[in-house]
């Protein structure tokens, strides 16, 4: 597949982050172009450089700029080729300063009126975060995010492990982690020394998980607002995740009190890695993301 020309930008108001932008081809003959297309950012995957897991974000990029679209691959605050903050942010506060700083830089000097956020992971999250405080925001692919676990996931979770000969081979031969945790130590077997730190450990740091209430409203928040300001959503789950997620309708009964209206289209890739690694997995995205692209009416 041939591509433009990419170009190196540097963002912000320090001029501290960097990205490559890939410009959408012009049409092919009988083609007709794309009036005012939004512009795609693919946020950083964890520590990741903006290439992406095995390249996936070049993938992206060139096949959406194959279709017209023009796109960033961008490297956030202390990532890659990006200079660190100097103000002290939180991870998360700085994220978020950033995303607002590389759309502003876009708008001042390409007149970029609406986004499209994608992201991996890590990314996912900060685009569905990001785009409940953005109404520039006008769609949001979410590859493998954050999701509570739901009833549904245990159902599924627990019952192919009651169907399943080795779980029960393991349960008569000692092996199962149930037998594990039968086997722990009384407390009163446990030094009074030990006993007491492992004590004020944990009060001192409480497990949170996706299913904590405040963390299960947060991200319910986040997907209310970015719903609220019109954004369209694309969500690929993998069953690489499968401790987080294991069934396709899982972010909707997740936050059953949201409406998504239409304005979501959900995959999920069995027998796939979560950095789809396998060339079939990756063909297989960059077609789903094309399609719903091409489909999307972004406000």
């Amino acid at each position: 597949m041939s591509h433009a020309a990419e170009q190196t930008l540097l963002l912000g108001q320090g001029k501290g982050l960097v990205g490559v932008v890939t410009p959408p081809l012009p049409p092919a003959d009988g083609q007709v172009p794309r009036e005012d297309p939004p512009f795609v950012i693919i946020l950083n995957a964890g520590i990741i450089h903006r290439v992406g897991p095995n390249r996936l974000h070049v993938s992206l990029a060139r096949a959406l700029s194959a279709d017209g679209f023009p796109v960033l691959r961008v490297d956030l605050s202390g990532l890659g080729d990006s200079a660190a903050r100097e103000d002290g942010s939180a991870p998360l506060d700085a994220t978020v300063a950033d995303i607002r700083e590389i759309i502003d830089t876009l708008q001042a000097t390409r007149q970029v009126k609406r986004v499209v956020l994608m992201g991996l992971c890590s990314g996912a999250d900060h685009s569905v975060i990001y785009a409940s405080t953005d109404p520039r925001v006008a769609g949001v692919a979410l590859l493998d995010p954050s999701i509570p676990r739901t009833t549904g996931y245990y159902v599924k979770h627990y019952s192919g492990r009651l169907l399943s000969l080795r779980t029960w081979k393991n349960v008569a031969m000692g092996r199962h982690p149930l037998w594990k945790l039968l086997k722990k130590r009384p407390a009163h077997e446990v030094p009074a020394e030990e006993d007491g730190a492992a004590s004020d450990m944990a009060a001192a740091r409480p497990a949170v998980t996706l299913e904590h209430p405040e963390v299960r409203a947060f991200l319910e928040n986040a997907y209310g607002r970015a719903l609220g300001n019109g954004a369209q959503f694309l969500a690929v789950l993998t069953s690489d995740r499968e401790r987080q997620h294991n069934y396709r309708r899982q972010l909707q009964d997740a936050f059953p009190s949201l409406d998504f209206k239409g304005k979501l289209l959900i995959e999920y890739f069995d027998r796939c890695d979560h950095t789809f690694t396998t060339l079939a997995s990756q063909q297989r995205l960059v077609g789903l993301v094309r399609r719903w692209m091409g489909e999307s009416a972004f406000r």
